[in-house]
């Protein structure tokens, strides 16, 4: 119903996590599982996961209020300028720069923190802010899986006991090649990323 009402133009992502909670709410009901004990669980955790994100919401306002302040971005794009490196040489280094950040932060806080940054630099190289914004949401999932320090490798052995860094690593190579391959793929094709959008216009 989730994936099948995305691609079906029925409802945003946003609107189809709703509709995966309220269909997971009513097949709990559907078959008596639905507990008090388990609702009030559920209750907290949402409430718990909400308040994490909104408190980074908020240190990042913050946090970007003070970058504007002292024009950091601004002499960051001056700073590169200078060095005389080539765009794509640029971009290559912020890859590689997310990857590794990947490996530390979750996905929100990265992204939030460096994108001040980092986006009036990518503007000031002539690209296209669609094009980065699919390529940096893809590279911070590749460092989020990167063995053996990615976030999600932990969160997996955390939630399945008896389960190796080790065993887990091996297991998700294949899917870190693969989205190896896209991400470039993506930096060669730019057009890749920008064909879907430009539909819309």
């Amino acid at each position: 119903v989730v994936i099948g009402g995305i691609y079906l133009g029925w409802f945003s992502p946003t609107e189809a996590a709703a509709v995966g909670a309220f269909g997971a709410f009513v097949l709990a009901l559907a078959k008596r599982r639905l507990t008090r004990r388990v609702f009030l669980l559920c209750l907290s955790e949402t409430a718990t996961t909400t308040g994490m994100i909104f408190l980074i919401l908020v240190g990042t306002a913050v946090f970007n209020y003070f970058i504007e302040t002292t024009t950091l971005p601004h002499v960051l794009v001056g700073w590169v300028a200078g060095l005389g490196l080539p765009p794509l040489a640029v971009i290559v280094l912020l890859v590689v720069f997310f990857v590794i950040l990947g490996c530390f932060m979750d996905a929100l806080s990265m992204i939030l923190l460096t994108l001040p940054f980092v986006y009036p630099l990518v503007l000031s190289l002539g690209y296209d802010p669609v094009w980065f914004g699919i390529l940096m949401v893809s590279v911070v999932e590749v460092g989020l899986i990167t063995p053996p320090v990615g976030m999600n490798l932990f969160v997996i052995m955390a939630t399945t006991p008896g389960l190796r860094i080790q065993t887990i690593s091996r297991g998700v190579v294949p899917f870190l090649v693969a989205d190896l391959v896209r991400v470039t793929l993506l930096v060669a094709f730019p057009a890749l990323a920008l064909w879907l959008p430009s539909l819309m216009d």
